[in-house]
């Protein structure tokens, strides 16, 4: 799918949002940062600090996207925490302009999904930001964040993504995940083939996608799977540049980055 036409399915499937019967638009008020992994392919910066506080140009990774939802207007920010917790809590503690909760997973590693729905009771009963804590993005001209809002429609989708094209992506390399179907609807990369979008950590969920998902560890891409059979996992592209810091090299991507954008 080339450029302009990926552009024209996005602008269609807003419309139709837009125009969808009665819309359920709601602004989440929450949101969860996952921070609880164990980073990896972070290592050796990882060995004695949690990948969500890694620095970026002097500044934690985690803070990039709690500024972006403090400047959303959320006050209210769920953490998870398992490895290195107490740097975590922490962490929580000094930054300033969000009331951070912490759901502890310290006894076990729940896993994107396991440890989401956990968290629900910290989270509410409506639809809330989801993002990463080790991923972020320099903004363009519409504030991503604001786009998932605009663009959530609860009558026809139950997770919607912000995706990044593949090219012009920062410190990612992938195949891709995902290609828009009719109206917005996400559908998988088909094996052995590449995909123009990826997955850039952040999301709106309505929590009724965890009444039926299994007690313990399991991968957020389960609830995904489900919801593309469902044609309600829908996706929006996101303007600006994404930045995946997975490795010690990223890092220093990341920061060229940021530089060349502030120039």
């Amino acid at each position: 799918m080339n450029k302009k036409k990926a552009r024209t399915v996005v602008s269609l499937a807003h419309t139709k949002a837009r125009q969808a019967g009665s819309m359920d638009r709601i602004r989440p008020q929450t949101a969860m940062v996952l921070t609880a992994g164990l980073g990896k392919r972070m290592r050796p910066l990882t060995a004695v600090t949690p990948k969500p506080l890694i620095e970026v140009c002097g500044k934690p990774i985690v803070d990039y996207g709690l500024d972006r939802l403090k400047a959303a207007g959320l006050t209210q920010v769920v953490l998870n925490t398992h490895y290195l917790p107490d740097q975590i809590r922490e962490h929580a503690v000094r930054y300033r302009g969000l009331d951070l909760a912490i759901s502890d997973e310290t006894d076990a590693l729940l896993d994107t999904g396991g440890g989401i729905r956990k968290a629900l009771p910290l989270l509410g009963t409506d639809p809330f930001y989801l993002l990463n804590g080790d991923s972020f993005w320099i903004e363009g001209a519409r504030p991503n964040l604001a786009w998932l809002s605009e663009s959530w429609n609860g009558d026809i989708m139950d997770i919607l993504l912000l995706l990044s094209p593949t090219v012009g992506a920062v410190g990612y390399e992938g195949p891709g995940d995902f290609l828009f179907g009719p109206e917005g609807a996400l559908k998988r990369r088909p094996e052995k083939r590449i995909a123009p979008y990826v997955y850039a950590g952040a999301a709106i969920i309505h929590p009724r996608v965890f009444d039926n998902a299994p007690q313990g560890a399991f991968s957020l891409n389960l609830l995904f799977d489900q919801l593309i059979e469902q044609g309600r996992l829908h996706g929006v592209r996101m303007d600006g540049t994404w930045l995946h810091v997975g490795t010690p090299e990223a890092v220093r991507d990341a920061e060229f980055a940021i530089g060349e954008s502030a120039a």
